[in-house]
């Protein structure tokens, strides 16, 4: 192992033809390289969309009305329908798997600006919301508060704001908290700001240009009775949201008297299944990766022992040289099979590194440009996983020249000597 004559062989072998030497390298660094830059991006991909996720309920199913499509006890197909505040009573008191129950009413937005400030307007999506609502979609808090459950019951006219809202509507460095801004014709007092923690989910639109206002406030100032646009419920720990989320839309149909096997009346989205989705997709990317990764490097390492092949072919008369002076096949074979972890080893380092060192400089690049990081976000590579791929590769490498090594010490001294 530390024979300078050894060491010195190995880099006149290597060095004698230098475009084959390279060439046969370049498909070992090739194969790392691709490969850790495919693990990076798949990560940098997986924690673009599980951080735009991991603060939002994932076992939440949001319910919403719409048109039935199967006639039921003397009712017509092609009924419109709403849900309406005592159906939220009814899901409390008969479905107890569910721990939060959040309404909420879209207000429509008609021609020119819907909210106005002073001499400023413009045109924000406008919620009426309860305060679990923000225990399902979480927001950052900028100034004031959020809706409370004193605003709900009182009917309060108070308001919200995203921060885009915030920058359309006052004046920079003007403090909103307190002040009035007039909404679909109906004022409202600003008690707080808030900034989305994730832009990757949205319920109706860009969560900074939105406006939530107490929910019942809404029905009362908007004329809309009792009735609401959908519902979101999220599952006790230890129960699923699909169990839920199944148990709710059963009670509802029941009480709009809609046909059990009407699919189509109540729209439905399971954020949980959705999150299993992902998880599966990117269990799949991974696999991809190491398939792809994988198939590269033995294409690299099958290279290598071609090339070593060919080496052991032009270096017959010298081995049959070693073997007459008295050289043990052993000496032989970790000759050869050091050569060709040398050079797999040398190939796979620099590609490793120069894969994590791309990896770091798009990481970098992207630290300025938050738009990038919304699906995208801090590619990186797992060190283990690098030092892995690696120690599998060297190990290939002196796999790929056991074989020639092999052949080389089946070959008779005497036939070597002669071989021209």
């Amino acid at each position: 192992m530390f024979d300078l004559d050894r060491w010195q062989e190995i880099y006149h072998v290597l060095q004698k033809n230098k475009m084959r030497t390279f060439f046969t390298a370049f498909g070992v660094f090739w194969g790392i390289f691709m490969l850790v830059v495919m693990m990076g991006s798949g990560n940098g991909l997986r924690n673009g969309v599980t951080d735009g996720m991991k603060d939002f309920a994932t076992n939440s199913v949001f319910i919403w009305s719409q048109s039935t499509t199967i006639p039921y006890k003397g009712l017509p197909r092609g009924r419109n329908f709403k849900f309406n505040n005592d159906d939220l009573d009814a899901l409390r008191k008969e479905v107890p798997d569910i721990e939060h129950i959040a309404p909420r009413i879209g207000v429509n937005s008609g021609p020119g600006d819907n909210v106005i400030h002073g001499l400023k307007g413009g045109v924000f999506t406008l919620f009426g919301d309860v305060p679990d609502w923000c225990k399902i979609d979480p927001v950052n808090v900028i100034q004031g508060r959020l809706l409370n459950d004193k605003d709900v019951i009182d009917s309060r006219k108070v308001a919200v704001i995203g921060n885009r809202v915030q920058e359309v509507l006052f004046k920079n460095g003007e403090n909103p908290i307190g002040q009035y801004i007039r909404i679909q014709g109906v004022w409202f007092q600003v008690i707080g700001v808030f900034k989305p923690k994730s832009q990757n989910i949205n319920f109706g639109g860009d969560k900074q240009q939105t406006i939530f206002m107490p929910f019942t406030t809404v029905q009362r100032a908007y004329n809309f009775g009792n009735s609401l646009d959908f519902i979101a419920v999220t599952a006790k720990t230890g129960s699923s949201a699909a169990s839920v989320g199944d148990k709710a839309i059963k009670l509802l149909k029941r009480r709009h008297t809609i046909a059990p096997n009407d699919e189509q009346a109540i729209g439905n989205f399971n954020l949980e299944e959705i999150f299993k989705q992902i998880g599966g997709l990117f269990m799949g990317i991974d696999f991809l990766v190491w398939l792809v990764g994988t198939g590269t490097l033995l294409a690299g390492v099958i290279g290598i022992s071609n090339i070593m092949l060919v080496i052991v072919k032009e270096r017959t008369k010298e081995i049959g040289i070693q073997r007459a002076i008295g050289a043990s096949p052993i000496a032989i074979i970790s000759q050869i099979v050091m050569e060709s972890v040398v050079l797999t080893t040398i190939a796979g380092f620099v590609g490793l590194t120069l894969g994590v060192g791309l990896i770091q400089l798009i990481n970098m690049a992207m630290t300025s440009n938050v738009e990038s990081r919304q699906m995208f976000k801090n590619p990186s590579v797992d060190f283990n996983m690098a030092i892995t791929a690696l120690t599998i590769l060297i190990i290939s490498g002196a796999l790929a020249g056991l074989i020639p090594a092999r052949r080389a010490i089946k070959v008779r001294p005497i036939d070597a000597l002669r071989y021209e």
